[in-house]
């Protein structure tokens, strides 16, 4: 049976001797972290000078737990310690890196101080007892100082993301507003973390059902990534919540290139969400163009209701869009153009739909027939019966016919006529 004390007495004298080299240890440790951790150890010095102060404190700790029999329940995280993993959270490297450099350092440490127990104890039964007893206290102390940085670092984490995200919201809001003359696009760019000397396409996105996911936005987040994805964009996209369900979004485009609809729906997999897309612009004039177009069309899906469309886009329904800054009277100018044809009933709907689709492939008969998929004649009788029920000809108004037919189709019951 060893002798408790005597195992305590040999671990003191392993503790001093291992304590005048603890500068050299500190270094051999930062190193090992450079060949396996390489992202700990980079070319910023005040980085690299916080890991050393905190591999050093954290050595100096151990030491002293195993010198002086202290009891490491008891024992708090080095001041250094403590900030390095605050600066990690800051910096976004994984957690599980800190968990890892610790895993090593335990390693590490163990290896000098077996290398100390061999050369000094030569009774077996005694080094086995040192070893078992250098294990369960070091582990002890590794896992009380690694649970404890893991909630320092995330508390650190949640706050400085917080705070990032609402001055990224506050930096974007005064570049949409334009007021205090150009603003500093380097200082800009730095904090939003997004480039606006480049082409953008603005969005918004929302989820249109009032039972949302919890996750709402991360789903709104991962559909702008997937349509940013499906148009090749350059960069990276900008993400500004606007509250638990709706989201502002930029896309930095190539130049030349747009977003176009098979983009969108290909992107929109989940039901609820719903996009609308402004016209891609040019620098920090261009970013505010494009999200005010988008939020124009936006307007447009709000009145329209469940009636619109998933995805529209300013190139799409912008004239429309400009028309329903006021909704009611946009229903009666719709009236007033399209007198009982604006019925909100299904046979002036198939009658709007067929006059529609006649104008808008140049008053042919035939074209339109191959796209309603119909019969000429059948064509022919529904453009003459909507025609009945104008109030004017279209040789008198044609181009507010088609506006008109333009808002009942994407605005539907928000601007028709009760039946």
């Amino acid at each position: 049976m060893v002798d408790e004390e005597v195992v305590s007495e040999r671990i003191r004298q392993i503790a001093a001797t291992l304590e005048g080299r603890a500068g050299e240890l500190t270094g051999e440790l930062v190193q090992l972290y450079a060949t396996d951790l390489p992202q700990l150890v980079n070319d910023d010095e005040r980085m690299v000078s916080l890991l050393s102060s905190s591999v050093y404190q954290n050595i100096e700790t151990a030491l002293q737990i195993f010198r002086h029999g202290i009891d490491p329940a008891g024992v708090e995280p080095p001041a250094a310690a403590i900030e390095y993993a605050r600066r990690l959270a800051q910096r976004g490297t994984p957690v599980f890196d800190l968990i890892r450099a610790y895993d090593l350092g335990q390693a590490a440490m163990l290896d000098f101080g077996f290398e100390e127990c061999t050369r000094l104890v030569d009774d077996a039964a005694l080094l086995g007892a040192i070893m078992r007893r250098l294990l369960r206290v070091a582990y002890e102390f590794i896992t009380r100082v690694v649970r404890h940085l893991v909630g320092v670092y995330q508390d650190e984490r949640d706050r400085w993301l917080l705070n990032r995200s609402a001055a990224r919201a506050a930096k974007v809001a005064d570049l949409l507003d334009g007021n205090g003359g150009p603003p500093d696009v380097d200082a800009a760019e730095a904090l939003i973390g997004y480039r606006l000397r480049g082409t953008h396409v603005g969005m918004i996105v929302w989820h249109a059902s009032e039972a949302f996911a919890d996750d709402a936005l991360s789903l709104l987040e991962s559909v702008a990534g997937a349509v940013f994805e499906r148009v090749g964009g350059q960069g990276r996209p900008l993400f500004v919540p606007r509250d638990e369900a709706s989201a502002w979004v930029w896309l930095p485009l190539a130049p030349g290139a747009t977003v176009g609809r098979e983009h969108l729906d290909a992107a929109l997999a989940e039901a609820g969400v719903r996009v609308t897309v402004g016209d891609p612009g040019t620098g920090v004039a261009g970013f505010r163009d494009t999200h005010q177009q988008a939020r124009r069309v936006h307007a447009l899906a709000l009145a329209a209701g469940e009636h619109c469309d998933r995805v529209l886009t300013f190139r799409e329904v912008g004239t429309v869009a400009l028309m329903t800054s006021d909704l009611n009277a946009a229903r009666l100018w719709v009236a007033s153009t399209l007198g009982p044809l604006a019925a909100d009933d299904e046979n002036c709907g198939r009658l709007r739909e067929t006059l529609q689709v006649f104008l808008t492939t140049g008053g042919s008969y035939t074209a339109a027939a191959a796209e309603l998929t119909m019969h000429k004649n059948s064509v022919q009788y529904r453009v003459r019966k909507a025609q009945e029920l104008l109030p004017r000809g279209l040789g008198d108004g044609r181009l507010d016919v088609e506006l008109a037919l333009a808002l009942c189709c994407r605005l539907g019951s928000a601007v028709l006529s009760p039946a």
